[in-house]
C-alpha cells in the first residue's frame, strides 16, 4: 500500500511538471490604426457591441489623424491592419508584399455617395460642363485624385478638360470653397454634407461607379501569415457590424458623435449610410488603379493583383 501511495505521489509531481513546463496560450490582440472616417463605422460598432470578443479575437482600435500617420504605424509594426484604399496598398507593395487587402470597407451606394465633386456657392457653376478647365481641389496621388479623374471621363471629359490643383488638407479645401477662392472640389462623406450645409452644390459624386472610390480593409501580410484566425475572427464580427448597421442605421448616430466621424453642425440631420456585405475588388478594379497610377507617374511596374488581394480570410 505504502508503494502504490508512493507511486501516485511521484506520478502526481510529474504531471504536474508537465503542466507547469507547458506554455500558456497566448491571446493574440489586433491593433488596427483608423483614421476618423465613416469608413471605420463598422469597426467602432464591433468593439462596442462586444462583437470582437463573441468571435474571440481581441482588438485595440487605434485613433490616428491621418493618412500618413496611419502609414507610418503600419510601417514600423506598430498597426496590424487598418482601413486604406487600393492605392495605397499598391505604394506599400511596389518593392516587396507588405499589404494584403481582405476586404471592402466601404463604398457608395444608391443615393448614398462616398465621393462628390462639388462647386463652391460663389463660382456660378450649376452642373458638369461647368467643371471643364476648372481648377479643381484635390489632394494628388491619392483615392480622391484617381476618382475624380475617372468620374469626369465617364462624363465626357476628356485630357484637357481636367484640371486639377493640390489642396492637400480638407480643411483649406472646406475653407477655401466657402471663400469662393477655390471653383470647385472634392470632398469625401460626410465633409461633403457640411460643405453643402456652408453654400457648396453637390455637381458629381460616385454613386454610378460606388466601387471607384471603395476603401478596403487590410492587414500587413506577416500578420496574415502567422495570426490568420484572429484575421478571420476579426473579419466574422465586422459582418455582424455591418448588419446590424445596415438593418438599424440610426442606432449607431451617438457613435458617430463620439468617435468624431461626423462634424459637430451635421449632428440630427446626417444619415448614416449602408454599407457593403463581405466582398474584395475585383481583378479589373486592381487593374484600372494600376493603370492610372502609372500613367501619372506614381509607380514605374505592375504589381500583381493575386499577391496583394486576399479573400481567404472572409467568414
Amino acid at each position: 500500500m505504502k508503494k502504490m501511495i508512493f507511486l501516485f505521489l511521484v506520478i502526481a509531481i510529474l504531471v504536474s511538471a508537465c503542466r507547469s513546463a507547458a506554455p500558456e496560450s497566448k491571446t493574440v490582440t489586433l491593433k488596427i490604426a483608423v483614421i476618423p472616417v465613416i469608413d471605420t463605422l463598422p469597426m467602432f460598432v464591433a468593439q462596442a457591441d462586444g462583437l470582437f470578443q463573441k468571435h474571440g479575437v481581441q482588438v485595440e482600435l487605434i485613433p490616428v489623424a491621418s493618412a500618413p500617420e496611419r502609414d507610418q504605424m503600419l510601417q514600423a509594426g506598430q498597426a496590424d491592419g487598418t482601413l486604406n484604399e487600393t492605392l495605397s496598398i499598391m505604394f506599400f507593395n511596389k518593392e516587396k508584399i507588405q499589404l494584403q487587402a481582405v476586404r471592402y470597407g466601404h463604398m457608395a451606394t444608391a443615393g448614398s455617395g462616398h465621393f462628390f465633386i462639388l462647386a463652391s456657392g460663389k463660382s456660378g457653376i450649376t452642373d458638369i460642363n461647368g467643371l471643364k478647365g476648372v481648377d479643381i481641389g484635390i489632394s494628388q496621388g491619392t483615392i480622391i485624385d484617381y476618382v475624380t479623374t475617372r468620374l469626369l471621363q465617364a462624363n465626357g471629359f476628356g485630357n484637357d478638360d481636367i484640371k486639377t490643383i493640390a489642396v492637400p488638407k480638407i480643411p483649406d479645401r472646406m475653407a477655401l470653397l466657402a471663400s469662393g477662392e477655390l471653383k470647385a472640389g472634392v470632398m469625401p462623406d460626410p465633409l461633403a454634407a457640411l460643405a453643402v450645409q456652408q453654400g457648396a452644390r453637390i455637381i458629381l459624386d460616385d454613386t454610378s461607379s460606388p466601387k471607384l472610390g471603395a476603401s478596403v480593409i487590410s492587414f500587413r501580410k506577416e500578420v496574415i501569415d502567422t495570426q490568420s484566425d484572429a484575421v478571420k475572427a476579426f473579419l466574422a464580427a465586422i459582418e455582424e457590424a455591418v448588419t446590424l448597421i445596415n438593418a438599424n442605421p440610426s442606432k449607431y448616430s451617438s457613435l458617430l458623435v463620439e468617435k468624431k466621424i461626423v462634424p459637430q453642425p451635421l449632428i440630427g440631420t446626417y444619415v448614416t449610410p449602408k454599407f457593403p456585405e463581405k466582398g474584395i475588388p475585383s481583378e479589373a478594379e486592381w487593374n484600372d488603379v494600376l493603370a492610372w497610377a502609372k500613367e501619372k507617374g506614381l509607380l514605374a511596374k505592375d504589381i500583381a493583383y493575386k499577391d496583394s488581394i486576399n479573400s481567404a480570410l472572409l467568414p
